[in-house]
């Protein structure tokens, strides 16, 4: 265990899947992923004063993750999730919950002055009172070349605007999105007409960014930076579902990188365990030993 500290903030819920509830919320996802890589690691969310908000409690006991969950007077999230038969997700997130409503804390400014590295989305983000949390929290952090802000798009339904995203963007130093998104983002900010590779390096540059991550499901993944353009195939898995693929990858990379690998090592093992995490049920299932780094 190191002693770099990786957080994600944003929903925590249930995923009402077809068979069970399982644990999720992409914040939640991430931090758990990061845990296996050897970090600490703390979700940041909130529940509410209910079975449902215990149960997430609970949850996160028995997986040995730290937290910081508020309790609120708002229902505890829950999102229906239905497969198809490819394995993909679709999602029908509940509105008015309780990690709509993350309070900023002095304890949470405290973390936040302490974290290397942070992952957040656009979803939680729709409601004002979790958005002004959030960017509390990325302002309190420490700037430095091994700090990292990971805006993980996550764009889900219609839960974001362009003004949310370009407010992201000026905020992170770090982007992950899927080629769906990238299209979506073209078309929003006005240049749908460029190739992907064109609109990667307009992001990245607009932005300043440190990294920009494009993944492409089967097709493979990219890692942008100022100066070079990464590669990498997706291997060939039999896939049981892609719940949670993305945000194991996110957390993959970023950890291999604060515990010292380059580029290239983090993109390869997370490939690998995105790929793993599609052969399981679920966002969260334990890793095996080889895809540690």
């Amino acid at each position: 265990m190191t002693d770099k500290l990786i957080v994600g903030i944003g929903e925590i819920l249930w995923d009402i899947l077809p068979e069970s509830k399982k644990l999720g919320g992409a914040p939640a996802n991430f931090a758990y992923h990061a845990a296996q890589s050897g970090l600490h690691s703390c979700v940041v969310s909130a529940v509410g004063n209910d079975l449902l908000g215990q149960e997430i409690l609970e949850n996160l006991e028995n997986k040995k993750l730290n937290y910081q969950i508020a309790i609120t007077p708002y229902p505890t999230g829950t999102v229906k999730v239905t497969v198809d038969n490819k394995g993909i997700p679709c999602y029908d997130i509940c509105e008015q919950v309780a990690w709509d409503n993350i309070p900023y804390k002095s304890s949470l400014q405290e973390l936040a002055k302490r974290t290397n590295a942070v992952c957040f989305g656009s979803l939680a983000q729709r409601n004002p009172v979790s958005r002004t949390t959030i960017q509390r929290f990325l302002n309190e952090m420490p700037e430095g070349e091994n700090q990292y802000k990971i805006f993980d798009m996550n764009l889900r339904q219609s839960y974001y605007t362009r003004e949310i995203l370009h407010h992201s963007l000026r905020q992170c130093n770090v982007l992950k999105l899927n080629d769906e998104e990238l299209t979506c983002v073209q078309q929003l900010f006005g240049y749908p007409h460029l190739r992907p590779e064109t609109a990667c390096k307009n992001l990245l540059a607009t932005y300043s960014l440190k990294m920009l991550i494009l993944t492409c499901g089967i097709q493979g993944s990219y890692v942008f930076t100022p100066t070079k353009i990464y590669f990498r195939k997706t291997p060939s898995v039999q896939v049981y579902d892609t719940v949670g693929a993305g945000d194991s990858f996110t957390a993959t990379f970023c950890a291999t990188l604060l515990k010292g690998g380059d580029i290239e090592k983090a993109q390869q093992l997370a490939v690998e365990v995105a790929a793993y995490v599609c052969t399981q049920e679920g966002a969260m299932p334990p890793l095996p030993d080889s895809l540690k780094y």
